[in-house]
């Protein structure tokens, strides 16, 4: 055999060898690309026992909060979404939007909205100091992220 046909050889071989790597990517990479998949928010952090004594004063009651992190780079438009506990105490959030790698603190008490938090207006605690669970849903009322805590902690 000559060295110009084991190089031919060699050179088939190879480029056989990147097209079925090619192939192989291409799924992978068109699924990367997939615009309709559903944002990534989740539940980041709970406090449900608002240190000190449970007196209800609107210090202790936004002392009570749930944070909402955007993972990803594009904000995330929350108009319409909700936060749930399992009595049936639902937050809705109208007119706003979580900028990408950010997080929002949505505290139980009264108070002034800002990008970083917000206020559910409420005379009374929200979340069970010993067990609960929050659920975050998005405007089409399917569920985004769950978290919970107590006898119903799952994760």
């Amino acid at each position: 055999m000559s060295a110009a046909s084991t190089a031919r050889r060699i050179a088939a071989t190879v480029l056989a060898a990147g097209a079925m790597v090619s192939v192989v990517a291409l799924p992978a990479s068109a699924h990367d690309g997939d615009h309709r998949r559903t944002p990534k928010v989740e539940i980041s952090a709970v406090q449900a026992d608002s240190p000190g004594r449970d007196n209800r004063s609107n210090r202790s009651l936004n002392a009570e909060w749930v944070e909402i992190t955007n993972t990803t780079r594009h904000a995330v438009d929350l108009d319409g979404w909700t936060l749930k506990d399992e009595a049936g105490n639902t937050y809705k959030f109208n007119d706003f939007r979580l900028a990408g790698r950010a997080t929002v603190r949505i505290h139980t008490g009264e108070g002034r909205d800002t990008r970083t938090d917000l206020y559910q207006d409420r005379r009374n605690y929200v979340w069970d100091n010993r067990s609960d669970t929050a659920t975050l849903r998005d405007d089409h009322r399917r569920v985004v992220d769950t978290e919970s805590w107590g006898r119903h902690h799952h994760r």
